[in-house]
Order: structure tokens, then C-alpha cells, then sequence
């Protein structure tokens, strides 16, 4: 084959080749056009989502029962959660009552009480009510067990915003004072945050009905009715005023982040202080027990047996 013929088939192939990574390329911009145009539409609708859902848990709490807003501030913000509720604590109780029962007509309690009775000293008398009583108490451990967990929840929740607090109020004016705007430094927050963590999870559903259209004022008190914290109940209401009289939020929120920096040295000087009176009760119900039994236990077995000797002799 002449050289030329080669040279025709290897322009013919670079032609194809070509082709061919024209027309990838072009899937590709258009796949990536999609996505781009997909995630946009994903990320709006969730954000649509969000916002009615908050608005929903906003409108449902108010007017509605105790037992439904003390559930929301522990974040158990499912409507079913009322229900769950009741129903965990209906089975707890019927749990428990039939442990109970089955512990009491089958008689080992008789039989521990009976045991107990026997050991010399009166040292069994003591603990016969508490053998009597065990099963009803195990019975009210279960059916109290809903109401515990739902108080440790609302309980850390309030400690991983109050531990949040201050950091993040000190980050809001930090980047105020550097120019930025109250929008642009919350996002910033958001962004650099734990996505777990309650404040920012409500900070996050602040931002998302800002920027669909809620007047500011209303961000701010919702807000600070979804937390319900006297912490965030002082940073609102002064953000809330600023808003209304026109002022800067740059001057409110480093006044807010050396309030709160004080009050929390506050805090750990009140904590610190009352640790002394909190030792009280351990050492004398753990170590002055102890210390007696070391230091007098071998007087009072001297003396027992002077007084066994002696009545033995008389």
C-alpha cells in the first residue's frame, strides 16, 4: 500500500478519534449541565421542605398541649411523638405490673424476707420493707423510665447549646467587626459547625426562613421559641430590638459576647465554690464510715471482750 493510502487511513482515524471525543466531551458538559440543574432542584425543594416542616412545628406548638412543647424541646419533634409517648409509658407500666405480680405470687420474695429474717443482729428487719416494696419500685422505674429519657434529652440538648453559646456568639461578632454582614458571618458558622449540634441546627432553620421571605423579627423570636433558653431569649430580644430600631447588629452582638462570656465565669466561680459543700455528703457517707471502722474498730473489739470476760467471770 502506498505511503499516501497510509496517510489517508491515519487521518481518517484521528478524524473518528476525534469525533468520538467531541461527542464525550459534549455528554459530559450536558451530564454536568443535569446535575448541576438536578442538585439545584434537590437543594431547593429540601430547603421548601424544611421551611414548611418548620413552620409546621412553629404553628402546631402554638395552642397545643404541655406534654407536645415539652417533647419539641427535647427534641422529638415528630408528630407522632405524643403518641409514642403515652404508649411507651402505657407498656412500661403494664411490664412492670406484671413483673410485680409474677414476682410476688411466685414467693421468692417470701422466701428473701424469710432469709433475711434469719441473719442475727436485726440486720434482715431492716431490709424486709425494701424486699416488700422491690417489685412495685421496679414496676415504677419502668413506667417512669419515658419521662427520665426524655428529661436527659431535654437535659443535654440545654448543655450542648449553652456549651455552643458562647463560641458561637463570640464568632458572630468577631466577623461583624471584620466587615462582614449578619447573614454572611451565620453562614459562616453553619458552614464550620457540627451539623448534629442543636444551636446549629436551629441556626440553620433560621437562615432557610430569612431567606425565604420571613421578616427578620419573627426569625429571631421563633428562634427563640424553638429553644426556649434564657441564653438565646436575651440574644434574641436584643437582636430583635436592635432590628426595630434601625441600629448595627456589629455593637449588640459583642455586648451579647462579653455578657455571656461573664456569666459564664460566673457560673464556674459558683461551681467552683459550691464543690466544697458537694464533697460533704461522699466523704461522710463513704470515707467517715471507713475511717471509723480503722481507727475505733479495734477499741470496740478490745473493749467487747473485756465486757464477755468480765460477764463470763461474774
Amino acid at each position: 500500500m502506498p505511503p499516501l493510502a497510509f496517510a489517508i487511513i491515519d487521518l481518517r482515524l484521528v478524524a473518528v478519534l476525534a469525533l468520538w471525543v467531541l461527542a464525550l466531551a459534549g455528554a459530559w458538559i450536558v451530564y454536568a449541565r443535569w446535575r448541576a440543574a438536578e442538585l439545584a432542584r434537590r437543594r431547593a425543594w429540601a430547603e421548601d421542605q424544611a421551611l414548611s416542616d418548620a413552620r409546621a412545628e412553629i404553628e402546631d406548638l402554638e395552642g397545643q398541649n404541655f406534654l407536645r412543647r415539652w417533647l419539641y424541646l427535647a427534641g422529638f419533634r415528630s408528630h407522632a411523638a405524643p403518641s409514642m409517648f403515652l404508649a411507651a409509658t402505657v407498656v412500661g407500666l403494664v411490664a412492670g405490673l406484671a413483673v410485680a405480680l409474677t414476682l410476688t405470687r411466685s414467693g421468692i420474695i417470701d422466701e428473701s424476707v424469710r432469709a433475711a429474717g434469719e441473719i442475727p443482729g436485726g440486720v434482715g428487719d431492716l431490709a424486709m420493707p425494701l424486699m416488700h416494696g422491690a417489685p412495685w419500685i421496679f414496676m415504677a422505674v419502668l413506667a417512669l423510665a419515658p419521662i427520665a429519657i426524655v428529661s436527659s434529652a431535654r437535659t443535654r440538648r440545654t448543655q450542648e447549646i449553652e456549651q455552643d453559646m458562647p463560641v458561637t456568639l463570640e464568632m458572630l461578632a468577631t466577623m461583624s467587626e471584620s466587615g462582614l454582614s449578619f447573614d454572611g458571618a451565620m453562614t459562616k458558622v453553619i458552614e464550620t459547625s457540627p451539623p448534629k449540634r442543636p444551636l446549629f441546627q436551629e441556626m440553620r432553620t433560621f437562615q432557610i426562613e430569612s431567606l425565604s421571605g420571613v421578616g427578620r423579627v419573627d426569625c429571631f423570636r421563633r428562634l427563640a421559641r424553638r429553644i426556649e433558653l434564657p441564653s438565646v431569649n436575651v440574644f434574641a430580644s436584643a437582636l430583635v430590638q436592635a432590628e426595630q430600631v434601625g441600629a448595627g447588629f456589629t455593637r449588640v452582638l459583642r455586648t451579647q459576647a462579653d455578657d455571656m462570656r461573664n456569666r459564664r465565669r460566673e457560673d464556674a466561680n459558683m461551681l467552683a465554690q459550691s464543690l466544697t459543700v458537694k464533697l460533704v455528703f461522699p466523704l461522710v457517707i463513704c470515707f467517715l464510715p471507713g475511717i471509723f471502722v480503722t481507727t475505733l474498730g479495734p477499741t470496740f473489739l478490745q473493749f467487747l471482750k473485756l465486757a464477755e470476760g468480765m460477764t463470763r467471770g461474774g
